[in-house]
This record gives C-alpha cells, sequence and structure tokens, in this order.
C-alpha cells in the first residue's frame, strides 16, 4: 500500500512538472488538452505564468481550472485569480467580468472584499486626462463605494476612501475645465454653470476655492456684483490662505467692493447656511 501511494505521489511530482516546463519559454499552449491535469497542476502553471510576466497566459489557465473543475475550491481560487492576472495585463474589461463573477458566486467568500475591490480599479484605473468621458469615474466612484459601505473592516476600504476621494476630485476637475473654457470664450452663463456645480456637489474637493473665485470673475463681467461679492464672501471665510482669496480679494477691492454676501442670490444662500447656520 505505501509503495502505491509514493508511486502516485511521484507521478503527481512529474506530471507537475511537465505542466510547470511545457513550452516554459514561450507562454502558454492553448492547443494542449488539460483535461488529465489535477485543478491544483494547473493552477500552478497559471501561477508561473504570473511569474514570467505573462498575465494573459496565466489567466488562460486560471479560466481552465475554472471551466475544467467549476464546483470545485481550486475553481473559486482560480476565479479570482483570473481577475487579478486580467487586471495585471490591464486587460480591465475581463478583470471586471471575472471579478463580478466572483462576487456572484461566492458574496460571503473572504475574498469577496478583495473582488469588488479589483472591480472598482478596473475602472478606476481607466481615470486619466480630464478632457475624457467620465462615466468611468462615475463606475469607480460607486464601485469604491460598495467597497467603503460593505466591507468596512477589510484591508482594502482605506484605499478605497482614498481613491473614491481622488476620483471625486478628477470629477471636479472636469467641471472646472470646462468652466474656464467658457470663460475663455466669454460665456459667461455656461462657465458659472459649470463653477456653481464645483461648489455645491464639490465642496469637499480641492477646486473649491477657484471656483469661488471663478464665478467672481464672471459674475462680474455680466455685471452681477451682488452674487460677485458673495462669492467673495464664502472665500474669504472658508480660503483666506489660499491664492484664490488672495485674488479675489484684489479683483473686488480694485473695483471699490468688498467680500460680503450681498442681495437673495443661490450664493447668498449657501453663505447664510454655511457661514451662518441659517438654513430657513
Amino acid at each position: 500500500m505505501g509503495g502505491t501511494k509514493a508511486a502516485v505521489r511521484f507521478a503527481g511530482a512529474f506530471l507537475l512538472t511537465a505542466v510547470l516546463t511545457a513550452c516554459g519559454g514561450q507562454g502558454a499552449d492553448r492547443n494542449q488538452n488539460l483535461e488529465g491535469f489535477t485543478p491544483e497542476q494547473i493552477f500552478t502553471r497559471g501561477e508561473f505564468e504570473l511569474s514570467q510576466n505573462r498575465q494573459d497566459d496565466a489567466a488562460w489557465y486560471f479560466s481552465e481550472v475554472e471551466r475544467l473543475y467549476p464546483y470545485s475550491d481550486w475553481a473559486k481560487r482560480a476565479l479570482i485569480m483570473q481577475a487579478f492576472s486580467y487586471h495585471s495585463d490591464k486587460n480591465y474589461e475581463e478583470s471586471r467580468a471575472a471579478a463580478q463573477r466572483f462576487i456572484d458566486f461566492y458574496p460571503a467568500d473572504e475574498d469577496a472584499a478583495y473582488a469588488q475591490y479589483l472591480l472598482a480599479l478596473s475602472y478606476y484605473d481607466q481615470i486619466d486626462e480630464v478632457g475624457r468621458d467620465q462615466g468611468l469615474t462615475f463606475q469607480a466612484l460607486q464601485s469604491l463605494r460598495t467597497v467603503i459601505e460593505v466591507y468596512p473592516d477589510s484591508e482594502y476600504a482605506t484605499s478605497a476612501v482614498l481613491k473614491f476621494d481622488l476620483a471625486f476630485d478628477h470629477l471636479a476637475g472636469k467641471e472646472m475645465e470646462i468652466g474656464r473654457y467658457y470663460l475663455r470664450q466669454d460665456h459667461y452663463t455656461a462657465a458659472i454653470n459649470r463653477f456653481r456645480v464645483v461648489v455645491e456637489d464639490f465642496q469637499t474637493t480641492s477646486h473649491t476655492a477657484e471656483a469661488l473665485y471663478r464665478l467672481i470673475e464672471a459674475y462680474l463681467s455680466l455685471g452681477l456684483v451682488d452674487e460677485a461679492q458673495s462669492a467673495g464672501a464664502i472665500l474669504g471665510f472658508n480660503y483666506q490662505s489660499s491664492e484664490w482669496y488672495d485674488a479675489g480679494y484684489k479683483l473686488l477691492t480694485s473695483r471699490g467692493l468688498d467680500l460680503k454676501s450681498r442681495g437673495n442670490n443661490w450664493l447668498s444662500t449657501i453663505y447664510r447656511q454655511t457661514v451662518k447656520g441659517e438654513w430657513l
């Protein structure tokens, strides 16, 4: 009996060596029939491909584990590794699909938080220039929020919070870029609409002080003095140490105006609510 077990172990070791070395210098042979291999052996080959920086080949081996042994524990492990491999290869769509499949099949598993985090990263890592369509940014925010709210005690929550803040700031930057463009074209109303979005919806980002200054510029250009002074009042109360406060102060005082809330407009309402605490 002992000899039989030793023979089985030897055969397994031989097979595993064959899997690791076959096509080792050139990546996966996708015509290879893997049905004679155990899930562990195929999984190990996937890990080997990852170690060789052949992420797409690694993902293929992990997908074969899932295909050939769909209800095994190895299939579950291979699925999360698929998501990781595809993401490492910048194949974000396939990474997202694998991560979502893991969440759907194993919602209570300890790796579900990581799958959700990878799903969020598949959107987040595609955010680049401010000028791009921001649909991916919204998707990233939604997915990162899920990590934060559903898995608050996971090791990924802190990173998700940081990335959420950066993505949120990115959206504000998009509004600012468009607003500045309209301002340069003397389309003051269109510019005001963009800067207003930043002040009302993205007030916690790094762009709010500049948005208030740009509102001063735009409203003065339209001759709307009360609105310009109200923007200056908020700027002076919340951002007095910023360069935008200095610029706003000089711009208003050079016209004999002060930084006080005036009239009954949306900015004076914000001033009363946030500075004076008058909500009615």
